[in-house]
């Protein structure tokens, strides 16, 4: 015993170490004695022991921490049993206290306890609530029963088909207080199990909208008349007088608890959303009425979520900005299409809360207002007269906090964004006083949120690009008004930082789209602007603006301050600071373009000398914007271009001849090299520009030198050829039979013959080489040539030309596709090139010769020639999809299965990311990237979808390879195929699937073949982040194939291949864990932290743990994040 005692003790020291291994393992060790049933502590022991763990729980070290809370929790699960037997009777304790602490901690033990013990809770408490007890101890069960729900979760789902009877049952009981007991039992069984409630939802929300009007004091019908009328005394005795007889009327707590419990229910089942517009929309509308306050803003958030819910539907679409097209030419929601027409009513119903006295309910319809302007832009704009008084006495009455007029402006430049000028004009004069005094408040953020308004208000005074005076609206009258109070601010440096910027903003904005108006002013503020461009602290926003103000179509006069400002804007691009960097750019590209005039060539010298160092392939994008800028100097400045040109010009080839060159920035230099050859600068003509271009292809002889050209830079100097070419009509034939030449020559080297071709094909593009046969002939012998590069170049020239030239070459590819089988596979890339690159117009003509050809070898063996011919038919039908589509249908029911393959894949090509008139005529087809088209039909898909991830033993087969039998499985590639789809539907159609089924069969995957286990990890980590309760609720079900992969060995005498598959297959595994144990709450499943325990004191996978965590030393608790990007 004195051994036990003195191995006890020194661990009890250990765990006292300054450093945390010690500590750690003392701890893990003290706990793994502790399990043995020989060691029994003496009570002294057993103080001490107890005093060290509640001390480590306090421990600075995270994972130390956690295994203490673990220790505990584990010490008291053998206690679980005795705590329900002694909590259970206290629940009829006659003491309220004593009763509200009992279900606290039941509500506690719900989480951790056993199934059986839970069980054992949830039968009590049914069993008792059926003997009908009083009705104080019928409110006790039923709020124990809403907090064991809101703490056990999924658990109470197996029970739900008892409880909700009983507690139907108790709602038509004469008790206020128990009725909010039982809605909030509702909300939490509606949040905890969404599913197991489907069945109850109707008889719930049919008792919702019943008892959200339950308020039998009180007749709301005789308020209606007298509303307008009733001044504001009234109303605030009436509120005093609620305030006192609340003890009395307790019917506010029933219409409160069953408005959260609808509010639950929007939340939560997003699936129903039309059939809530149709039902508890219009109750909603109806208890805007509402007389007491809280209750009032809780109608107001329920609304709110439905409205987010809806947004959150429509933003699949992309959102839509008033005044666009885009709304018209997309089918609209079906929610969006309900909510319109009942936006007159949620504007008659609140305009008269906008006035009232109450703060909390004019928050509660601004913030309301806001989600319904984001929701649905232009909603309001017939009902914007109806609203404005509201505005304006939110900001006006002296009563109101700075919250709320906070919260008024922010929804004003809400409704000033999502709605257009003309709906504003008429109301400037009431308008615009309100805000100007809001921009002289004293507290900075009332100013801040004011100045964005007003910057609002001015371009609402003049839209961009209209006269003076046009759609009847002149500004003159408010000009002044606005302008002294920025100028005001726009003068001090002694306020905040955002205010400083905002006014910078504002100011610009009113320069550019009032300038003319400001006369005698301008010149002191532009002053203002330059000496804010060299502040430290404001430099970047006045940057934006004086790039604003540059592009003015008013002709803003700044040769005042150009010289000065473009030596600061010069020294700008020396900075590291990216977005100044860019802003810069964007600013002088302005001027340049908008001000060559007033600029004269020694002030760009500043600028000059530090682009060339900008044109880099580490930053694509400042290259991108620093070339756009030389275009721009090149044709309104080129003398100033002479000078740099040799340095500038050495970086722009080197972005040639880069693999990184992207189309922004290829298509900005496209622009420059034209630009430069039509500025006739010296030393940069046409021939020396193109030497450049081509010169490195031309040395590249040795295998060393050919490996730095990449293949991407033989499309991006071949496009600048022929941007040279168009640009210098007269300078093509000659090089046009230069590149003849040199693709005929056999002294050529590959690389100067495929880019020669490239080059044909990009000059032909344009049209400019006719039907040469000369060029034909080339090509064909290219095209026969025994060189795969040369081969592969030359059917992309061919294509080109054909682009070029559509009369002269399709014809003579048809005819060549049809007889040279041993080339088709190389032509048909040609006409692929052809139907990606015509417009529809063109290719029109000639659909009927091309669709019969490509029929003709949609059988052929060769699987790489059915993908191109599948490819080309599917772009094809983008040419007239209404006459296509059924005939491509129509071969889906006829024909081989090469032929039908051939089909279904041509389909894929038609799917396409914009939208396109086809979509309509996709719906009946197969939609992988346009979610919009399948989602209305999952219902029917979904099951086949599922059939298909299910392993089919007919299709299994086995083998014999000599002494050996090897399984075959055919239909593996399909089940991947199956789970790749739902994978993708994960991502796209959430809300259309019942998660609780897609896990199903995620956990079947999950013990699969290789490339499907790995596939379902994946999901479940998604899963994981979209929907954590779904898979807490299978959590004990999904954990077991998530242990196996993580425990299973590899043979000894396996080879290394099956080692370096079973460690990716544990490492995806273990990715899996990593996010489970992100979801909060997992911690409660005694499985999951068994495991995790499992993890931690194994050393290998603990090893496997902290890599795929990212080498991070964190211990295994909830609060860990995974990086799921």
């Amino acid at each position: 015993m004195s051994n036990v005692s003195y191995h006890i003790s020194n661990l009890l020291e250990k765990m006292t170490s300054t450093d945390k291994d010690f500590r750690f393992m003392a701890t893990n060790d003290l706990m793994l004695e502790l399990q043995k049933d020989s060691i029994k502590l003496d009570e002294d022991s057993e103080r001490k022991v107890v005093t060290m763990l509640l001390k480590l729980l306090e421990d600075k070290n995270g994972e130390v921490q956690n295994l203490a809370v673990k220790w505990l929790s584990g010490a008291l699960v053998s206690f679980h049993s005795s705590l329900l037997s002694s909590l259970l009777p206290q629940l009829t304790s006659p003491r309220m206290a004593v009763r509200k602490r009992s279900i606290l901690a039941l509500g506690h033990l719900v989480p951790c306890c056993s199934p059986a013990l839970f069980s054992q809770l949830t039968e009590h408490l049914l069993t008792e609530l059926a003997k009908g007890p009083p009705t104080s101890m019928t409110r006790t069960y039923i709020q124990c029963l809403a907090t064991i729900s809101r703490q056990g979760g999924h658990r109470v789902g197996e029970h739900l088909e008892k409880l909700i009877p009983m507690v139907l049952k108790l709602t038509s009981v004469e008790d206020d207080e128990l009725r909010e007991y039982c809605f909030q039992a509702f909300e939490a069984f509606i949040r905890r199990c969404p599913k197991e409630m489907s069945p109850h939802v109707a008889t719930v929300t049919q008792l919702c909208l019943k008892f959200m009007t339950f308020d039998p004091n009180y007749n709301y019908d005789d308020e209606e008349e007298e509303e307008d009328s009733m001044d504001i005394e009234d109303g605030l005795d009436e509120e005093s007088d609620d305030e006192y007889s609340d003890d009395d009327d307790m019917s506010w707590k029933v219409r409160r608890s069953s408005i959260k419990c609808l509010e639950a229910l929007i939340n939560t089942r997003r699936d129903l959303l039309l059939s809530f517009y149709s039902s508890i929309c219009p109750a909603l509308l109806a208890r805007f009425k509402e007389r007491e306050e809280n209750v009032r803003a809780d109608v107001f958030a329920a609304f709110s979520t439905l409205l987010r819910q809806t947004r959150a539907g429509s933003c699949h679409h992309g959102p839509a900005t008033p005044g666009s097209d885009s709304g018209k030419s997309r089918e609209e929601e079906p929610a969006v299409a309900m909510l319109k027409k009942q936006v007159p009513l949620i504007v008659k119903a609140l305009h008269r809360q906008l006035k009232e006295k109450s703060i909390k309910s004019r928050q509660g319809c601004f913030c309301l207002l806001t989600e319904l302007a984001h929701t649905v832009p232009g909603a309001l704009e017939q009902h914007i007269p109806a609203l404005i008084p509201g505005i304006v006495f939110s900001l006006t009455d002296k009563s109101t906090s700075s919250t709320m007029r906070i919260d008024t402006l922010s929804f004003f430049h809400v409704l000033l964004l999502s709605h257009p000028p003309q709906a504003f004009q008429p109301h400037m004069q009431v308008l615009l006083p309100p805000v100007v005094a809001c921009v002289e408040d004293s507290f900075y953020k009332i100013t801040s949120e004011a100045l964005l308004v007003a910057q609002q208000l001015v371009k609402v005074m003049r839209p961009q690009g209209q006269t003076a005076t046009a759609g009847g609206f002149d500004p003159k009258p408010f000009i002044r008004e606005v302008f002294s109070v920025t100028l005001k601010r726009l003068k001090a440096t002694d306020i905040d930082q955002e205010v400083k910027e905002r006014a910078i903003s504002c100011m610009g904005h009113m320069v550019c789209h009032l300038g003319d108006h400001l006369r005698a002013e301008l010149q002191g503020v532009l002053t203002i602007f330059l000496e804010r461009l060299k502040n430290e602290i404001t430099r970047l926003t006045a940057v934006r603006t004086v790039a604003l103000i540059a592009a003015s179509p008013l002709k803003i006069d700044l040769s005042s301050i150009l010289p000065e400002a473009l030596s600061v804007l010069g020294s700008f691009l020396r900075k590291n600071q990216r977005a100044l960097k860019l802003g810069t750019l964007a600013c002088l590209t302005a001027l340049v373009t908008h001000h060559a005039a007033s600029i004269k060539p020694a002030a760009l010298e500043p600028v000059m000398c530090e682009l060339p160092a900008l044109v880099d392939e580490n930053d694509m994008h400042v290259s991108q914007v620093s070339v756009t800028l030389l275009t721009c100097m090149a044709k309104a400045c080129p003398s100033s271009l002479a000078k740099i040109s040799s340095s500038v010009l050495a970086g722009v080839f080197r972005l040639v001849h880069s693999p990184l060159l992207q189309s922004g920035a290829l298509a900005a230099i496209l622009d420059f090299l034209q630009a430069l050859v039509l500025s006739k600068t010296s030393n940069l003509g046409y021939s020396q520009l193109l030497k450049s271009l081509t010169d490195p292809f031309h040395s590249s002889h040795s295998s060393a030198d050919s490996s730095i050209i990449h293949r991407q830079s033989y499309h991006s100097v071949a496009r600048c050829v022929a941007a040279l070419s168009s640009a210098c009509p007269r300078e093509t034939a000659g090089t046009v039979a230069g590149l003849m030449q040199e693709v005929k020559s056999p002294g050529s080297p590959e690389s100067a013959r495929v880019l020669a071709l490239l080059c044909l094909g990009e000059v032909g593009r344009s049209g400019s080489l006719g039907g040469s046969k000369e060029v034909q002939g080339v090509i064909l012998e290219a095209i026969a040539s025994t060189n795969e590069e040369v081969k592969t170049a030359a059917s992309c020239a061919l294509g080109g030309m054909a682009v070029g030239s559509l009369n002269d070459y399709l014809p003579f590819l048809l005819k060549e596709i049809s007889s040279q089988p041993r080339r088709q596979y190389l032509l048909l890339h040609s006409l692929k090139e052809v139907i990606s690159a015509c417009p529809a117009s063109s290719l029109s003509p000639h659909v009927e010769s091309i669709w019969a050809l490509l029929f003709q070898n949609c059988e052929c063996q060769e699987e790489g020639t059915r993908n191109l011919v599948a490819e080309c038919l599917g772009k094809l039908t983008l040419v007239n999809a209404a006459q296509l589509l059924p005939r491509l249908r129509q071969q889906l029911k006829a024909g081989s299965p090469l032929a039908r393959s051939t089909v279904v894949t041509a389909i894929k090509f038609t799917i396409i990311d914009q939208p396109a008139p086809i979509d309509s005529l996709l719906k009946d087809c197969i939609a992988h990237n346009k979610p919009s088209l399948i989602r209305g039909l999952l219902a029917t898909v979904l099951p086949h979808l599922y059939k298909e991830t299910q392993i089919r033993k007919d299709l299994i087969r086995e083998v014999e390879m000599g002494p050996f039998k090897h399984t075959v499985d055919d239909g593996l590639d399909v089940r991947k195929a199956a789970f790749e789809c739902m994978y993708t539907l994960l991502d796209s159609c959430l809300e259309g699937l019942d998660v609780l089924q897609f896990l199903d069969h995620v956990e079947e995957g999950l013990k699969d073949h290789y490339d499907i286990r790995m596939l379902t990890f994946l999901m479940l980590a998604r899963l994981a982040s979209l929907c954590p309760a779904a898979v807490l609720q299978r959590l004990d079900r999904l954990i077991e194939p998530l242990k196996a992969t993580c425990t299973t060995k590899v043979k000894a005498g396996s080879v290394k291949q099956e080692f370096e598959k079973q460690e990716e297959l544990r490492r995806s595994a273990m990715r899996a864990v990593a996010a489970l144990l992100a979801v909060p709450e997992v911690e409660r499943s005694p499985s999951m932290a068994d495991f995790a325990n499992q993890i931690r004191t194994n050393a290998d996978m603990a090893s496997i743990y902290q890599s795929v965590q990212g080498g991070e030393g964190g211990g295994l608790g909830p609060a860990e994040s995974m990086d799921m990007s």
